[in-house]
């Protein structure tokens, strides 16, 4: 399998557990295949074959070829995740929000998407799209091209060389790999992502890597608002964010 069917096949996974988990949560009437492929919009026998290998991963559970729930290996590994920087990242995005009034991320990277950690208290409401587990492109985004710090030109132009740019994001998104480079290249010079509707239309997002000790990129930081909201101090909301990346990466293991 290549990797572009290997990442189709991890976001399709990831959304079937996402929807399993989600009804359970709120208490819903659980699904069986045919109920998750129509709820999904997906072929009933992928995702019959996904179900499975989730199954047999133990992220979901089936009694009886009766519908799926949350499985003890999801338990687990949730529990296993939220430790140290990644639990610490909550308040950290609650400290963002008091102290810039603007929202705040935590995202990390799948191949050629980010994919959202936590979010702050003020960055989702009734009927929002924002939420754990959402999927934006990194190329694009603010978070995405702050986990795109450390690409050079070649790496970018093998991670993205199947990317389709027609018709994603706003009006200041990149249209090819060149000119992803060229964002990347104006920003790493100012120590901050700067995304100007690159995403969506009136908003700006700043954001920082978040790196371990040894410098890898563990996440990104973000902030972002609409254009009055962020004002005109971009260096000082960067400095703000610096600091908040750098402590949550010193409690990386």
């Amino acid at each position: 399998m290549d990797s572009s069917a290997e990442a189709s096949s991890l976001a399709q996974g990831l959304r079937i557990v996402r929807l399993v988990a989600d009804r359970e949560k709120r208490g819903r009437q659980l699904l069986g295949v045919s109920q998750l492929a129509a709820e999904l919009d997906m072929d009933q026998s992928r995702v019959s074959r996904l179900t499975q290998e989730l199954c047999e991963l133990g992220l979901l559970e089936r009694v009886d070829r009766g519908p799926f729930r949350t499985g003890l290996r999801f338990f687990s590994l949730a529990a296993s995740l939220n430790t140290g920087w990644v639990r610490e990242a909550k308040p950290e995005l609650e400290s963002l929000v008091s102290a810039l009034g603007l929202r705040a991320r935590l995202s990390i990277r799948d191949g050629f998407r980010a994919i959202l950690l936590r979010a702050s208290s003020n960055d989702a409401g009734l009927g929002s799209f924002v939420a754990p587990g959402m999927v934006t492109p990194v190329w694009c985004t603010g978070a995405g091209r702050a986990l795109l710090w450390d690409h050079d030109q070649p790496a970018l132009e093998s991670l993205l060389r199947e990317v389709n740019f027609i018709g994603v994001g706003g009006p200041g998104a990149a249209h090819s790999v060149d000119e992803v480079g060229e964002l990347m290249a104006r920003d790493l010079l100012r120590g901050c992502i700067t995304c100007d509707e690159e995403f969506e239309h009136d908003i700006l997002e700043l954001a920082v890597p978040v790196r371990d000790a040894g410098g890898t990129i563990l996440a990104a930081l973000s902030v972002l608002g609409r254009r009055n909201e962020v004002g005109d101090d971009a260096a000082g909301i960067a400095a703000v964010l610096r600091g908040a990346a750098a402590r949550l990466g010193s409690l990386a293991a």
